[in-house]
């Protein structure tokens, strides 16, 4: 270990281990996770950098992974490598402005996605009884339904803090002072409303490697 360990923190979400900008070429989601993974067991014992998760967000990523098949080698690395630690609910204090700007927002999503809901109406009226091109089956009400579907989803949720894990993420992110790890907007818009430091997923693996690579650079710059 480094005499002079960095001592940082980090919080990591699921969507850090899902996206496809931290695989290298013809890499698979377990490829992807398990180089991750020793990165971060080297950074954890080389410049005792600690990265932790929710439980809430351990359970999803965990199921996540058992649904892709991923092996079970790389499963017991997320377990022994990433802590995992519930937040402090009752003890972390956020403030009121905070929670107004939540409030204001999701009630301009809300007019939003009731705008989006009387236009997908008005073009179902228009187009009751046609049929959809190349699918007899899909009528264009059916059509209008399934867009309907994708943009009220888009319009509430994009860029939106949007579940209790996301919550969770940010709650333990403030009570360590760590870093938060995330390829998702909402979360990372939160986390600059919370004065929190914040790291886009795909830039964590470079940002291990150029911890690692102080003491050994032969070795970590060679593994890019």
């Amino acid at each position: 270990m480094a005499d002079r360990p960095l001592k940082q923190r980090f919080v990591l979400d699921t969507s850090l281990f899902l996206t496809t900008e931290i695989r290298g070429p013809d890499q698979d989601v377990e490829a992807a996770c398990r180089d991750l993974l020793e990165l971060i067991a080297a950074a954890k014992q080389i410049h005792n950098i600690s990265c932790y998760m929710p439980p809430s967000i351990k359970t999803e990523l965990t199921r996540m992974l058992e649904s892709r098949d991923v092996d079970d080698e790389v499963l017991m690395k997320l377990e022994t490598w990433v802590i995992t630690k519930a937040p402090a609910h009752h003890e972390v204090m956020v403030p009121a402005d905070h929670v107004y700007a939540f409030i204001d927002e999701m009630s301009d999503r809300v007019d939003r996605g009731l705008r989006v809901s009387e236009k997908a109406v008005r073009k179902a009226e228009e187009s009751r009884a046609e049929t959809v091109e190349e699918h007899d089956h899909m009528t264009e009400v059916d059509k209008v339904i399934s867009e309907l579907r994708d943009e009220y989803r888009d319009t509430l949720r994009q860029g939106v803090l949007d579940s209790r894990e996301d919550f969770d993420l940010l709650i333990l992110a403030k009570e360590l002072e760590a870093g938060v790890v995330t390829e998702d907007q909402g979360i990372i818009n939160w986390a600059e409303d919370f004065g929190l430091r914040y790291l886009e997923g795909r830039n964590f693996p470079v940002l291990l490697r150029e911890y690692l690579a102080a003491d050994d650079p032969d070795r970590w710059r060679d593994e890019r």
